[in-house]
């Protein structure tokens, strides 16, 4: 094994800095003060606002001292001496003296509130207008929009109807017609008001008629689409009448008290337990109703652990598993906060992982590593380089027993690169959360700066690229899809061009990974939350958490460490019509965060830090919450009394191949995992 040395990596911090020169800092034992130019900031969110902090003595005397100024990532920007506001809310900066290395002074803290508002709402619009039937009710939405042209998340609306004897409104915008006439609705938020005129007529409908009801069982997680056909006395279908739907729910031998047990929407109906559940379609006077039983859908399988590349000196993160040109097997992995090094592993034989070399290079972290397709080449991501210039480290793997520099790239992505995404001739790499940058590299040892993506106002986190299409997790904005080659809006690597956008409603997309499920013709995106805070929740953090790993938390004292707080589930978008994304699932998992994920053969593999290797059942037409549907195939956490933390799950990054799934777990290192088709279950 040899290890190739360029540089040692300086100390980088990802927080803002009031900078000041190096000798400057042994002055912190001087200062008894730190004043704030402002005692509390609102902002209103996308707004930038002057604000800094002076560090004083005791006679009121300025002292130049290094200052770290902290806020909540992808809620507040800082720096430069401004603070952006970026999502609404009530938050604290934090600021402290940076103390040099051994020395036993104290100085002040100070904690600034900052309140983040909504710009003004400039008008709100009702989205239906179907027509109203006497004794139907018909749930009318409405979006409020900023003057900044922005939407307002769920406003909350006010409802009004101008006579409440030809038709009445509720809270939520459902409209019921009582007689007929005119009336007028009207929905207001902050003083905005919009209305719709409706003309109340005789329901006409004689007949309902309810299709698609299964002729036998059906598991849970299994989309049932019912049809509710209305016609007039003539037989005639009535396209308009307005369907109500509705479902109920009887327990079977074992079952009682279930909280949930089933979605229903627009006659798509998905159970989440097993039982005897009742659909119901009601129009005006006419009903109809459907049962059927839901059996459990058992695809519980026992997951056996195959082979294990411990490591116990570095903490690992992402790994790539790919066949080299030699048609062997390899893996690489990277480390944080490990003096830039990454590893590289023989795993041919899944059973026996062989560590066969590594890499040092100039930097504080190694976040991503990614081979392309082919084989010729691997990238691995530069974070705190010693010279502020990150950028990328090509590796020619033309032996890839002993990987190569071919290039160091830093062109358009001096900031830290966190993420990028290999194609055979191109790399798409982000460059300080701002933008990706795509480059040629058709020759690796002279890459080309080729183009760059940078979407407006927006964070950026990962890039995964399929079928010509670059998918960007960029958190709050969502999922921002780019034509890179796909052709339908005439896009390219050398000119990339925006499809659509899909923000969350968490706000927190940290990955994405589209995929097209044969059985249904659907493409789906699976877009990973990142939440670091279990703020809302009822408990924080294990007993004995090591969050900190260089600092073990002891929950004697309460001191050392801090707790694991991670959080987030996946998000699931119908994407079958790009101009028209739709959420339609989602995989909750409320007590552990979610991290990196891959989708193959109807199987979603997660990592899920502390909740471990998660897989899941994705086989079908997807709609709800799939793990209350009992979709996990299976759960593995793994633990070594001997890693680098000891006996602590946090799984980092998962990829499945050929017939194994690899996984590297931060505190222990790169595992192979197989499932087996016995099933057994999970405890």
């Amino acid at each position: 094994m040899k290890r190739h040395f360029f540089f040692w990596p300086a100390l980088f911090l990802l927080i803002a800095f009031v900078t000041a020169p190096l000798a400057a800092q042994q002055n912190a034992g001087l200062v008894t003060r730190l004043v704030p130019s402002v005692a509390q900031l609102t902002i209103v969110r996308g707004d930038e606002t002057p604000f800094t902090v002076q560090a004083v003595d005791a006679s009121g005397a300025l002292v130049h001292v290094e200052l770290r100024i902290t806020g909540p990532r992808g809620l507040l920007q800082i720096g430069d001496g401004v603070v952006t506001g970026l999502e609404p809310g009530e938050y604290t900066i934090n600021v402290s003296v940076v103390v040099p290395a051994g020395s036993t002074a104290t100085p002040p803290s100070l904690s600034v509130p900052v309140v983040v508002t909504w710009p003004a709402v400039d008008r709100v619009v009702i989205l239906h207008a179907a027509t109203l039937y006497a004794g139907t009710t018909v749930t009318h939405s409405a979006r409020a929009f900023n003057v900044d042209g922005s939407a307002r998340p769920d406003p909350d609306l006010t409802w009004a109807t101008s006579d409440a004897a030809v038709a009445t409104v509720d809270a939520f915008g459902g409209v019921s017609a009582h007689a007929e006439g005119t009336v007028t609705i009207r929905a207001s938020f902050e003083g905005v008001t919009s209305q719709i005129v409706h003309g109340v007529v005789a329901f006409p409908g004689a007949a309902l008629e309810l299709r698609g009801a299964p002729d036998g069982s059906v598991r849970t997680g299994d989309v049932v689409r019912f049809e509710a056909v209305v016609r007039d006395a003539s037989g005639a279908i009535l396209e308009d009448a307005p369907v109500n739907w509705s479902h109920g729910y009887t327990a079977t031998a074992g079952m009682l008290g279930v909280p949930a047990t089933g979605q229903m929407k627009q006659g798509a109906f998905v159970a989440d337990v097993p039982g005897i559940h009742t659909v119901t379609a009601t129009a005006g006077p006419l009903s109809a109703r459907a049962s059927f039983e839901a059996k459990p859908r058992d695809v519980v399988q026992e997951l056996e652990i195959v082979g294990h590349g411990l490591e116990d000196w570095y903490r690992t993160t992402d790994i790539w598993i790919f066949e080299g040109v030699d048609g062997r097997d390899y893996a690489i992995t990277g480390s944080k906060v490990s003096g830039g090094f990454a590893f590289f592993y023989d795993v041919t034989d899944p059973s026996a992982i062989t560590k066969i070399d590594s890499l040092q290079v100039d930097a504080r972290t190694i976040n991503d590593v990614k081979a392309s397709p082919d084989g010729r080449y691997a990238v691995l991501s530069r974070e705190g380089a010693t010279n502020r210039r990150d950028g990328l480290v090509i590796l020619d793997m033309a032996d890839p027993r002993n990987p190569r520099v071919a290039a160091l790239y830093d062109e358009g992505i001096t900031g830290g690169v966190h993420n990028m995404f290999a194609e055979n001739d191109y790399l798409y790499a982000l460059s300080n959360g701002d933008k990706y940058v795509i480059i040629d590299v058709t020759d690796i040892y002279d890459p080309k700066y080729l183009s760059e993506y940078n979407h407006p106002d927006s964070r950026l986190h990962d890039v995964w690229v399929q079928n010509g299409l670059a998918y960007s997790s960029e958190w709050g904005t969502g999922v921002v899809v780019v034509d890179v080659g796909d052709g339908r809006w005439g896009g390219s690597p050398a000119n990339p061009v925006f499809v659509t956008s899909y923000a969350t409603p968490t706000g927190r997309t940290h990955a994405t990974f589209p995929y097209y499920q044969e059985s249904t013709g659907k493409t789906y995106l699976f877009l990973g939350d990142e939440i670091m805070n279990r703020r809302g929740l009822a408990w924080a953090g294990y007993p004995r958490s090591w969050g900190s790993y260089q600092n073990q938390y002891d929950p004697e004292t309460g001191t050392g460490g801090f707790p694991l707080v991670t959080r987030g589930f996946i998000q699931i978008v119908d994407f079958t019509q790009p101009e028209n994304p739709e959420m339609v699932a989602r995989y909750e998992m409320p007590e552990f965060g979610t991290h990196n994920l891959w989708v193959e053969d109807d199987k979603l593999y997660q990592s899920y830090y502390e909740g471990g290797l998660r897989v899941v059942d994705i086989s079908g037409e997807l709609m709800g919450n799939l793990y209350t549907q009992g979709r996990e195939i299976a759960v593995f956490k793994p633990v070594s009394p001997v890693g680098y933390v000891a006996n602590a799950t946090m799984v980092w990054g998962t990829q499945p191949f050929k017939g194994h799934v690899f996984f590297s777990d931060t505190n222990s290192g790169l595992w192979s995992v197989k499932l087996l088709p016995r099933r057994r279950p999970i405890s």
